[in-house]
């Protein structure tokens, strides 16, 4: 994949228990050395969570659906999200992440960032549409991490 020399690299949603996707988290575990800003949505989230040392655990009830309220530790907005998963982040997470944001519902993570590395997740779906915008400066955040790669490499 680096020999594509990719601005950023986006890990998608999916189906199933992150665990199971060893080769994931071994490839993003060795792409995060690299420092390439990496987005994680979903399942990214979780594969990129295993990556940086977190566990996963299976909620006893999904979270699915459009109305989910989630806020963002960083600037304590309420952000109204959609949502379709089975699995969560464990809350005793390595000290190389910074929990970012929180599903009000049941206080699971539903955000993340690296304190090493230009990463950074979220549990919920910021792309979904139609449905909540509340997250699309998720997006801008990617955009600006991937710009911020390119001015020190020059």
């Amino acid at each position: 994949m680096l020999k594509f020399k990719p601005d950023g690299l986006f890990l998608s949603n999916g189906p199933g228990d992150p665990a199971a996707v060893t080769y994931a988290i071994d490839t993003v575990t060795f792409l995060l050395k690299y420092k390439l800003p990496i987005f994680g949505i979903c399942l990214g989230h979780q594969i990129l969570s295993l990556a940086l040392g977190a566990k996963t655990y299976k909620l006893k009830f999904g979270h699915r659906g459009c109305n989910h309220p989630v806020k963002n530790l960083l600037n304590h907005m309420v952000e109204i999200t959609s949502q379709n998963h089975g699995f969560s982040i464990d809350d005793n997470i390595s000290k190389h992440i910074t929990v970012t944001h929180i599903n009000l519902n049941d206080q699971t993570i539903a955000g993340i960032k690296s304190n090493n590395y230009p990463a950074f997740s979220v549990q919920y779906h910021p792309e979904s549409s139609p449905g909540p915008h509340d997250s699309r400066y998720l997006f801008e955040q990617f955009i600006t991490l991937i710009k911020e790669s390119h001015a020190k490499k020059k």
